[in-house]
């Protein structure tokens, strides 16, 4: 096969399941996984699509996580604060299964949190904060990493790339979301530089020795950069202590230590916050999603765009189109599938 294949993308979810369930995993862990994966590749998220498959089931093999992982919600009467113990598993499907008691609670009391622990982080943020968005919440989601990026002013990896989202629901359309690394890239972009043999631009990572680099492999066996200097290093700390200390979870040099590489899939935890902007703006006049909508039109007016525009347009293209993979793509695909765990060095 030397030609790119276009599929609808609930075949293409079907033949990701089919690859994960081949290697051992079961059905909770399979079905959500194949999911944020092939999402990944609809929304144009190349980072976080089919590309992810590989350092998932290579941790799988590692015995890093845990194939036959059942996750179970652990949750106070009445408490806001929510935890799922993913058993040793993936973190989508401890979040899968919290998301519904956390919307519930978010409902009745204004704000709820979910806490998930001992699970394994591998996809980007926004598959749970549009979650959170469609029950009509706001919601903001943060996790650690593992170290592979070093502190505004350091010349070591110490920081994870710790992501942080947002999202607001937008009745009638698709929310308003950002979800972005607190280092300059994401490392799979790094990655993905690497392979392309591209190098990358000025002012992302730092190599071993701590000098400014745009060598991707220098860069992989250094750190990545902060963005926006002590601003982002200054976050990404904060969600260290937010979604690691104050959960009792693995921070980012916790979670490197435990797993010895940087070629498997972190293990950390995750903290997601849901709010009912109904519950908070009681009594207040005006309505706050039309308050928001004001502020959106005001944004695209000035010709500026909203963030995840374009991959809410890739997905509505892809929904109605398909996915094209390449015939690279499709031959990862075939392979993983034939051979499951062994088609891993």
């Amino acid at each position: 096969m030397n030609q790119a294949v276009t599929f609808p993308v609930e075949t293409l979810l079907a033949r990701v399941e089919a690859i994960y369930r081949r290697a051992g995993l079961n059905m909770v862990q399979a079905t959500s996984i194949a999911r944020v994966i092939v999402a990944g590749e609809r929304d144009a998220c190349k980072s976080h699509g089919i590309y992810r498959i590989e350092g998932t089931l290579r941790t799988l093999k590692a015995g890093k996580v845990r194939p036959d992982a059942q996750p179970r919600l652990l949750a106070g009467e009445g408490e806001a604060i929510l935890r799922v113990d993913a058993d040793g598993g993936f973190a989508n499907p401890a979040f899968d299964l919290g998301l519904g008691e956390l919307a519930k609670r978010a409902r009745k009391l204004g704000m709820a949190a979910l806490v998930i622990n001992d699970c394994t982080h591998f996809s980007a943020l926004w598959s749970e904060v549009e979650g959170v968005t469609s029950e009509g919440l706001a919601c903001i989601a943060m996790c650690p990493s593992y170290s592979t990026v070093a502190p505004a002013g350091g010349n070591q990896a110490l920081l994870g790339t710790n992501p942080f989202a947002f999202g607001w629901p937008r009745p009638g359309g698709h929310p308003y979301v950002f979800d972005f690394a607190t280092s300059v890239a994401a490392r799979g972009e790094i990655e993905l530089y690497r392979r392309a043999g591209k190098p990358l631009p000025e002012g992302w990572a730092i190599d071993a020795d701590g000098q400014p680099t745009t060598d991707p492999d220098a860069a992989l066996a250094g750190a990545m950069l902060p963005f926006g200097g002590h601003k982002g290093s200054a976050i990404g700390t904060m969600i260290e202590l937010l979604s690691a200390a104050m959960i009792g979870d693995m921070n980012s040099r916790e979670s490197l230590d435990y797993l010895g590489t940087t070629a498997l899939a972190p293990k950390h935890g995750e903290l997601i916050i849901a709010f009912s902007p109904e519950r908070f703006a009681a009594g207040r006049p005006g309505n706050p999603f039309d308050r928001a909508e004001t502020l959106f039109e005001a944004i695209v007016g000035q010709g500026a765009r909203l963030p995840s525009q374009r991959r809410f347009q890739a997905r509505d293209r892809a929904t109605r189109e398909g996915i094209t993979l390449s015939a690279e793509e499709v031959a990862l695909l075939d392979r993983l599938h034939d051979q499951g765990l062994d088609a891993i060095s």
